[in-house]
């Protein structure tokens, strides 16, 4: 008798994420991770069926109810086989970095198989004297950091370890804690307060021709929430009712096709002297130096910068001690406004430092965690209309998470780099993506091409503008 197929219901927050895919936009996180040597496909594969797959949900497929009007469940693939998410792929001469990204623009590019559960690996052949594996995971899995522990948890501290000795670090050890903790006022309080967004504001959010009552609303509902003493209105007033984000080449209409680049790695201990000398953060510094890095892309496409100011959709972790090392999705959002247009970097980095301290003190990430949950729950025609409206606010989704600070391995090869992107969401054409591994920083760039064809010049001026302000700021031992 074959056994019953194991059945469970989508959380409303993974709902919404499976749900905002779009042929423009799939909603997958992909990563790559670079190595020293040719990887042993054998035991690569049983590393992951030992350390990822003991996680059921990379055994399940996707059950979708009819119409979308309900949640729907996670169900085991009565075929699952392992070798159909494994694959093997050789990189055409020369087999250096530019082909390395080329194939990951075009995976980036090419939508999971719904039938099965909802990942896949293809291990990357003729990479210089090594190899790589491109992995792509899709978000109603879980969160950029829950997967990428995944990614990680798959490594160990040393090439060799003794058989069946299981890794001796913890999830919570693989990564860093998030750059910015918001204040945890309580997710329920969150969901509270956006459940009367919704019932007062869902007339104005349904219907286009309701645009104009935005403004008028958003101030009248702060205010009487303001009477009530509610600390979360100005949270919520910030991520309903901003105006859409300026118009610049980072936002248009996106194609189907995505370029990926990532910069070569630059030493934290440089970033951290440049923080020390100008009073600043390595996040400060990491903040300002993209920031400068759009700016002169801005310049080179003959794009006036004076005064600009973009908007990036960031994400920030929810989770609590405990919570390391389980799948889901357990984040919020916050709207970081970056300072393009600031030419003197010292003055862009101060701006920085002074909008990121007034973030940790917002109770934003949680009020926009309440929102995905109410989203999670109603009919994609209508999730599909409030996520446009989120996106409009911004140019882009940006990521910065610190990664392990020791070199790892996998399958005995040495992890020499990794980079990660979460998936821009709507009609958002730039994803960048900071990540900190074993003394260096890198930055990965990912854009529509239909909006920006080379994002590895991007790349390579966020270098280009930490090696300014080291050179300028900090002094020579």
């Amino acid at each position: 008798m074959t056994a019953a197929l194991k059945r469970e219901t989508f959380s409303p927050v993974d709902a919404a994420w499976l749900r905002m895919d779009r042929p423009t936009n799939t909603m997958m996180i992909t990563g790559v991770m670079m190595f020293d040597r040719p990887l042993d496909v054998a035991r690569v594969k049983e590393t992951v069926a030992s350390r990822m797959l003991r996680y059921d949900r990379f055994r399940q497929r996707v059950r979708e109810t009819p119409f979308g009007v309900a949640l729907p469940r996670w169900e085991d693939d009565p075929h699952f086989d392992i070798n159909a998410h494994i694959h093997r792929v050789a990189l055409p001469a020369p087999g250096d970095m530019a082909a390395l990204q080329d194939l990951v623009s075009d995976l980036m590019s090419t939508p999971l198989d719904y039938s099965r559960p909802l990942w896949h690996f293809h291990i990357v052949e003729n990479f210089g004297e090594g190899s790589a594996i491109i992995g792509r995971l899709h978000h109603c899995i879980g969160d950029g950091l829950a997967l990428v522990q995944v990614l990680l948890g798959m490594t160990d501290d040393v090439p060799d370890p003794a058989p069946g000795v299981p890794a001796k670090r913890k999830a919570r050890d693989l990564l860093g804690q998030s750059v910015i903790r918001p204040v945890r006022s309580g997710v329920s309080s969150s969901r509270k307060l956006f459940g009367a967004v919704w019932h007062e504001g869902w007339e104005t959010l349904a219907h286009p021709s309701h645009a104009r009552d935005l403004a008028q609303q958003g101030r009248e509902l702060a205010e009487k929430w303001a009477k009530q003493g509610v600390d979360t209105v100005a949270a919520a007033s910030k991520l309903l009712f901003t105006l859409p984000d300026r118009k610049t080449i980072f936002r248009g209409p996106c194609g189907v096709s995505k370029r990926a680049a990532w910069s070569e790695p630059f030493p934290i201990s440089e970033v951290k002297a440049i923080g020390a000398s100008l009073g600043g953060t390595i996040n400060d510094v990491l903040l300002a130096a993209i920031s400068g890095a759009l700016r002169r892309y801005l310049e080179s496409q003959g794009q006036q910068t004076e005064g600009v100011e973009i908007r990036a959709m960031v994400p920030v972790s929810l989770r609590q001690p405990h919570e390391m090392g389980k799948l889901g999705n357990r984040f919020g959002l916050i709207i970081l406004t970056l300072p393009v247009g600031t030419v003197d970097p010292v003055e862009r980095l101060a701006i920085m430092k002074k909008r990121m301290d007034e973030i940790k003190s917002s109770p934003e990430a949680l009020v926009a965690f309440g929102i995905l949950n109410t989203i999670g729950i109603t009919p994609i025609e209508a999730e599909h209309i409030i996520v446009d409206i989120f996106a409009s606010k911004v140019s882009a989704i940006m990521t910065n998470v610190p990664g392990p600070k020791d070199s790892l391995y996998l399958a005995g090869s040495r992890l020499t780099n990794l980079m990660f992107w979460v998936p821009a969401a709507s009609s958002l054409g730039m994803g960048i993506s900071i990540l900190s591994y074993a003394g260096s920083v890198m930055v990965g760039i990912m854009t529509d091409a239909c909006l920006v064809s080379d994002p590895i010049t991007i790349a390579e001026n966020f270098n280009v503008e930490l090696r300014d302000m080291r050179d300028r700021f900090v002094a020579v031992v």
